[in-house]
Order: structure tokens, then C-alpha cells, then sequence
């Protein structure tokens, strides 16, 4: 979906994407982009989350730092877009929009009475820019009988969460609503770091900003606000039921994906990553099966599970911070199992990659190829290892991984000691221009 999110916004006249994430994905990031050979002006990492209004003011501020009138599409990565072309002739009438000083969001025409979604009510016609309008108000998600009585009375569409605008345009009226969100998203800025092709906001600064949609913090009071009305076949994948709706169903009204067998069973989403997910004489549910998690949720109740991660976070879970694969420049690596004094590994280098010069203090490594070549420097000696060939690298041992090959090197990896975290690195050399520093095998 950040693929697909990317490439919608390659307009002729756009400059080179813009992208705000959060720092655990920032290898996830520069893989997907490398898929589809794209060059991103700058990965922007946020070192805590803070919402839109923050992200904006940051695409703002850079925006505006080589031309202050620059205009500024602002995506969410999880929208599914059908219809290209309309997308694109929105984007257009907004962009008129946002040239005259407008901040122009994208109302969505409903064709159902939705609860899941926020509303805007539309005003008057915009003098000179066909398909702008005003906005009369901003309406928060309603019940089901408000809904339906908007859907009949006509005049509204459903708040998409993308916008356009011109860059000085919206620190004006950051400033004006939102005077707490500038400092911080210019400190976070001028106290930032390029690592790579990314750039770290500094975490003190950004931590300052309010945790606040763009939403709440601008568009509800400024003045300024324009609506596109458009039909672009859009749905915000903001919870599995929305997946379940846009996605092919069988003739019992079923979504599936992976290794799954369903009886006389009704109306469902399934998706199980690894291992068999069998459900009988159900319905109306969502089962989500990954490599750390199960998920079995009422469909009518999927909005409810972010209040779920909320209670997770609580009790303070690795689940919803920690992800099954950690990615790298150089690959990944996943963890397959842990104990007491043991944890094994699978690692992906790609063809190319090269881990740094490191020695851990507590643990020693044993390394078994299972694909593709790998390159071993273990103190004074370097030698390769081919499928099915293994080596041992005691706990101390300065040691490198590589691949010289031009397919992905895969190998097992099995720690031994008496203290298996992530911090244990100490590095010497890295060829990707990272600083120095205590963590995780990086």
C-alpha cells in the first residue's frame, strides 16, 4: 500500500516524494521504495508518533525551505484508490484550490450510510475553480441514524484525510490554531540528523509537538478550508472489515489469504501467514493468524482493536512495538526462537550487503548457510561458505557478515550465552555511513 501510495503521487509536474514514518520502518521504507525504483527526496524519520498535524507541519517547513509557495499532496499510506484518473483530476481541482491560498481536502461521495468514517458538509462553490467548495462544518464519525439522515439529505461526503496546500498557507495557519506544533516541529528540524538517505528528526524537540490530527489542530477553525467532492473508488483500510469490503469475496462472502479452510462458514476475513487457520459454522468474523500474533475479532467490532493495541501498550507487550522481521540496509533477520541462553535467528543479506565490523561480549554465534554465498571475516581470517556449510564465531571475536553473490544470502543463526540482548554490539566499521553505536545488529 506505501507502494501504491508512492506511485499515485508520481504526478508530472511533483517533485520527488516526501516520506514521514516512524523509525522502526525505516529499512521497511527504503526496500519498498528500492522496489519500485523510486527515489525519495528524503525519508523523514519520527522518532515518537504524533499524529498528522506534527507530520504536516515537518512537510511543510522542508517544503518551504526551497520554495515557499511549494504545494503539498499529503498521503496517508493505507488508502486504497481505484480509479487513477480520478484521482488524478481531483488532485488537479485542489491544486487551483491550494494555488489561491486554500487548504483543500478530498470528501469522499458516499454511497452507504458509514459510521467508521468522519463527514464534511458541503458549503458554497469556490468563485473560479470548478469543483471547489467551501466548507460549511466539519461532522465527527456519527451513529448509524445520523449517518443515514446525511446520506439522504445529500451534501456530504466522508472525510478522506488527504489534503493540499500551499506550504506557507498552512505554517500560517499552524501558527494561528496550532501555535504549540511550529516550535517543536522546527526544533526537531534544525537538531535533525542525515543517516543514509534518512533524515532523524531529533526526539526532544518532536516529542514536544501535541499528539494531533491534522483534523483538530487546522482544518475545524481555519477559514480556509476548500472541498474536492470526487468518487475515486477510495476506502480508508484503517481496520480489517474495510480490507474485507474492498477485497474479492467467494460466493459464503468469504476473504481469504494464506493456508485456510473454511465450513459453512459466512461473511468472514481470514488471513494466516504460516500455519493452517480452519473455521467452522461462523460468521462475520476476522481472523488474523501472523508470525506473533492471533486475532479473532467480530467484524461489526474490527474499529475496536486499536483499543485493544491501547491496552496492550498498557501492559507494557513487545507486540505492538516489535515486529517479526527487523529489516536493515544490508537485509533482514527474524527471530524463529529464544530461551534462557539460546536464540535462533534466519538472516537475509542481500546480494551486495554487508553487515558491520562488530564482537558481542556476552554471546558467541554459530552461522549455517542455507542459500547463496557468504563471506566470513572472523578476526585475521576471511573465507567463504557455501550451502550447507557452517562456522563458529567465539563470544569476543571481531566478525563480519557479507555477500559477494548476486542472489540472496540466507543463512541460520544460533546465539549462545549468558545475555542475548539486542544491545550486545560493539561496532568498528560500517560501510553505510551510520554512526557508531551500541545496538541491535545493525
Amino acid at each position: 500500500m506505501i507502494q501504491d501510495t508512492v506511485l499515485r503521487a508520481v504526478l508530472s509536474d511533483a517533485a520527488a516524494p516526501l516520506i514521514l514514518c516512524n523509525e522502526s520502518h525505516r529499512f521497511l521504507i527504503a526496500e519498498q521504495m528500492q522496489e519500485i525504483a523510486v527515489k525519495p527526496a528524503a525519508i523523514v524519520l519520527e522518532p515518537v508518533g504524533r499524529n498528522t498535524a506534527p507530520a504536516a507541519a515537518v512537510a511543510a517547513l522542508i517544503v518551504a525551505e526551497n520554495d515557499p509557495q511549494g504545494i503539498v499532496l499529503l498521503l496517508p499510506s493505507d488508502h486504497v484508490v481505484k480509479d487513477a484518473a480520478a484521482f488524478r483530476a481531483a488532485v488537479a481541482v485542489a491544486g487551483q484550490a491550494a494555488a489561491s491560498g486554500r487548504i483543500a481536502t478530498f470528501g469522499i461521495t458516499p454511497d452507504k450510510p458509514e459510521t467508521g468514517y468522519g463527514y464534511i458538509e458541503r458549503g458554497e462553490a469556490l468563485d473560479g475553480i470548478a469543483g471547489a467548495f467551501a466548507v460549511r462544518r466539519f461532522a465527527e464519525k456519527p451513529d448509524a441514524a445520523t449517518a443515514a439522515r446525511y446520506l439522504a439529505e445529500g451534501g456530504y461526503c466522508w472525510n478522506s484525510g488527504m489534503f493540499v496546500f500551499r506550504a506557507d498557507v498552512m505554517l500560517e495557519e499552524l501558527d494561528r490554531h496550532a501555535p504549540a506544533i511550529l516550535p517543536a516541529a522546527r526544533e526537531a528540524l534544525a537538531k535533525s540528523v542525515r543517516d543514509l538517505d534518512f533524515v532523524r528528526l531529533d526526539k526532544d524537540g518532536f516529542a514536544k509537538a501535541p499528539n494531533i490530527s491534522l483534523d483538530y489542530a487546522v482544518m475545524e477553525h481555519t477559514k480556509r478550508a476548500a472541498l474536492v467532492p470526487c468518487a475515486v473508488g477510495w476506502s480508508d483500510v484503517g481496520s480489517w472489515s474495510s480490507l474485507w469490503e474492498i477485497r474479492e469475496r467467494d460466493a459464503a462472502g468469504n476473504v481469504t489469504q494464506g493456508d485456510v479452510v473454511v465450513y459453512e462458514t459466512r461473511d468472514s476475513f481470514v488471513h494466516s501467514e504460516h500455519h493452517l487457520a480452519a473455521l467452522v459454522g461462523v460468521r462475520d468474523l476476522v481472523v488474523v493468524s501472523t508470525k506473533d500474533a492471533l486475532l479473532i475479532a467480530d467484524k461489526t467490532r474490527a474499529q475496536d482493536v486499536s483499543k485493544l493495541v491501547e491496552r496492550l501498550k498498557t501492559e507494557k507487550r513487545s507486540e505492538p512495538v516489535d515486529h517479526a522481521v527487523i529489516y536493515r540496509p544490508w537485509g533482514s533477520y527474524e527471530t524463529i526462537d529464544l530461551g534462557e541462553r539460546h536464540q535462533v535467528k534466519h538472516i537475509m543479506v542481500k546480494p551486495g550487503g554487508r553487515l558491520s565490523l562488530q564482537s558481542h561480549k556476552y554471546r558467541a554465534e554459530h552461522w549455517v548457510v542455507v542459500e547463496g554465498t557468504a563471506r566470513v571475516t572472523c578476526d585475521d581470517k576471511v573465507f567463504l561458505l557455501e550451502a550447507n556449510q557452517s562456522t563458529y564465531i567465539p563470544l569476543g571475536a571481531k566478525h563480519r557478515l557479507e555477500n559477494p553473490g548476486d542472489k540472496p544470502l540466507h543463512l541460520v543463526e544460533v546465539q549462545s550465552g549468558s545475555y542475548l540482548g539486542e544491545d550486545d554490539i560493539v561496532r568498528y566499521e560500517d560501510v553505510y555511513g551510520r554512526v557508531p553505536e551500541t545496538s541491535a545488529k545493525t
